[in-house]
């Protein structure tokens, strides 16, 4: 089946399959929030991206091989409402950005700055701090050797625009001026977007709209 990225509240997974990474996507929770399970095809490890909602969905999409980490990409409640259930079941060990790191209820166990690198099996992600739509989200880039990059932006970047900045002028410059110094500038146009909510997208897609996002200040 091709992956389409295009989920819903209680229905299926769609699963991504790349050469070294299997990423599964699924829609939990009142505010369709997307979860995404990681998985190193050499070693079988896995990561969690957002304990969004639903534990016992989410544990059903990590099955018995459990996992060794779940990153929480930003402090809004909404992101990580399955957080205690899902660490308590698995023993995993938490990453979040170290500015929002406070803002979530559990405790984190890897406080994660601009450049680090979280590993899943033999496969390297790399963390971008991203600043605007809280102090302390963070996107994770994974650059595939064997083709395009693709990028989970938990709520900094969607289809049609960036982050909530809750009519903040300050906040959304700093927003735009992250993600395109730290996405679109370094990404190409093939990368693939993994977003907190919805459907996915690519940068190629958004990268014309930048303009129009500047001007409308949202």
């Amino acid at each position: 089946m091709t992956y389409s990225g295009q989920v819903t509240v209680g229905g299926p997974a769609d699963v991504h399959e790349l050469k070294d990474l299997m990423i599964t996507k699924i829609a939990v929770g009142p505010m369709d929030n997307n979860a995404y399970l990681l998985r190193c095809r050499a070693t079988d490890q896995q990561i969690l991206i957002d304990a969004a909602a639903e534990a016992r969905t989410l544990l059903g999409m990590i099955g018995d091989d459990g996992i060794a980490s779940v990153v929480t990409t930003h402090r809004h409640a909404d992101h990580w409402q399955a957080l205690a259930e899902v660490v308590a079941a698995t023993g995993a060990r938490t990453h979040a950005g170290r500015e929002d790191a406070e803002g979530i209820p559990v405790p984190t166990d890897v406080l994660v700055d601009d450049g680090d690198v979280i590993r899943v099996g033999q496969v390297e992600l790399t963390a971008r701090h991203l600043v605007g739509h809280t102090p302390g989200s963070i996107a994770l880039v994974y650059d595939d050797p064997h083709g395009h990059p693709h990028v989970f932006t938990g709520d900094c970047l969607f289809p049609g625009g960036v982050g909530n900045t809750r009519q903040d002028p300050e906040a959304f410059a700093r927003l735009i001026h992250d993600v395109e110094t730290k996405i679109f500038d370094v990404l190409p146009d093939e990368t693939w977007v993994y977003p907190g909510h919805g459907n996915d997208t690519t940068l190629g897609a958004e990268r014309p709209h930048l303009p129009e996002w500047h001007a409308r200040g949202w």
